[in-house]
């Protein structure tokens, strides 16, 4: 039975509600959750999918090898044409990433450097797999890390946790009930229709069958639903002048942002953004690599505006599944790498810093003799964010196998 609560493609679906005489565990919880958001903060995902070059996105501009290894992809310093805007004095964000220097310089934004997985896959599938799986090296996990995250919240929201995908994330996937949509405006016009019709039909029928049990379960499920469209989440304008980019990830984005002015309960919400393996003409400070940075950054920037005073409680981390190599290829491209970059803005962040342990880019210091060495375990970047703003227990198995090491990604 898929015991997953779902929107997908924009129409509503709910799966797992079987008449059989056992209630499944989403419906259980949804039964025993209120339709209106309970206090708590909120962790937004983002994952690149495709493997990010991370040294274009924190550029290592103190390197001479950098720049010795790049010819024609490399970012300039700071200070010269489509040069990177200077952080420290020795990285810097690419140009495109204007937007978010402001939450750097309020100490709201920090960035990780050398960070990625143990495991040495060059396989997107492979790697994109175990980093949602949160068990590198592993294909035998059968739920996502957001999913035990999930688990171990003591309060839910049928609105809890939610995609801003046509299908459940692999990092979503497991027992705890999640959401995953496309389009918030046309959910909410679907799910009035959709309960509309079935309130005295299967609630009907559910009542008669189980005396009452199954059938409470459904109306709360149905009432649930149309919470949202009560909210008024779709119809939320951007506020406080932020301008989303048009691209699919400043729709999610500006989605999960109606979401959470709603208040409808949101803890835990993902989206993702594709196109960043760059093999061929990857380009420098404009190009195919600026173009995408250019929506990510703007899309964060809007999400983070737009939220206001609620972005007091919220935190955005950014992951993907590998690096790209030092050395640019024969394309004037990258390759599939080791090493990486995520980015974390938020209140209460210890902003204002590049955090992890710098490799340098020295041939003897790279991984397998071209990529950047990754010094920080993301599982570590994660199971803090998590502790922090969810609250989740050290032991409370999020990454098993793994002992934690913190990072100091949050203020004192």
């Amino acid at each position: 039975m898929n015991r997953r609560f779902f929107i997908k493609s924009g129409g509503l679906a709910l799966a797992g509600l079987g008449l059989s005489g056992a209630i499944p565990g989403v419906l259980q919880s949804l039964a025993s959750a209120q339709t209106r958001g309970r206090p708590g903060k909120t962790l937004i995902v983002i994952f690149q999918r495709g493997a990010v070059d991370g040294l274009s996105m924190l550029v290592p501009y103190a390197e001479a090898a950098y720049y010795a290894a790049r010819r024609t992809i490399a970012i300039p310093r700071p200070g010269q044409a489509g040069g990177a805007l200077d952080l420290d004095g020795r990285f810097g964000l690419h140009p495109a990433l204007q937007p978010l220097q402001t939450f750097w310089k309020d100490r709201r934004m920090t960035a990780i450097t050398a960070v990625g997985s143990p495991d040495n896959t060059r396989s997107h599938f492979d790697a994109q797999d175990y980093m949602e799986s949160g068990t590198p090296g592993s294909k035998s996990t059968r739920d996502g890390w957001m999913n035990r995250l999930l688990q171990a919240q003591t309060s839910h929201s049928p609105f809890t946790a939610v995609a801003m995908d046509a299908q459940l994330p692999r990092s979503l996937a497991g027992p705890a009930p999640a959401v995953a949509m496309t389009n918030l405006a046309q959910f909410a016009i679907d799910a009035g229709r959709y309960t509309g019709q079935l309130q005295g039909g299967f609630e009907g029928l559910w009542e008669q069958r189980n005396q009452g049990g199954l059938g409470d379960t459904g109306r709360e499920t149905f009432e649930a639903v149309q919470a949202l469209k009560r909210s008024g989440a779709a119809a939320r304008a951007p506020e406080h002048g932020a301008t989303y980019p048009t691209g699919a990830l400043g729709t999610s984005l500006r989605q999960l942002a109606q979401l959470i002015k709603a208040d409808v309960g949101l803890r835990l919400g993902f989206a993702e953004a594709g196109g960043w393996d760059t093999h061929v003409n990857q380009g420098a400070a404009q190009g195919q690599l600026a173009n995408g940075l250019r929506d990510f950054g703007g899309s964060i920037a809007a999400f983070l505006t737009d939220l206001g005073p609620a972005r007091e409680d919220v935190v955005v981390v950014t992951m993907s599944e590998f690096g790209r190599t030092l050395r640019e290829n024969g394309s004037r491209g990258t390759d599939h790498g080791h090493g990486n970059t995520m980015f974390v803005l938020g209140a209460g962040v210890n902003g204002g810093k590049v955090l992890g342990d710098w490799p340098g880019l020295a041939p003897e210091h790279l991984f397998e003799g071209r990529d950047l060495a990754i010094t920080t375990d993301f599982r570590d970047v994660l199971g803090e964010l998590a502790q922090a703003q969810l609250g989740v227990a050290p032991g409370a198995g999020l990454f098993p196998g793994h002992v934690l090491k913190p990072r100091g990604l949050l203020a004192a």
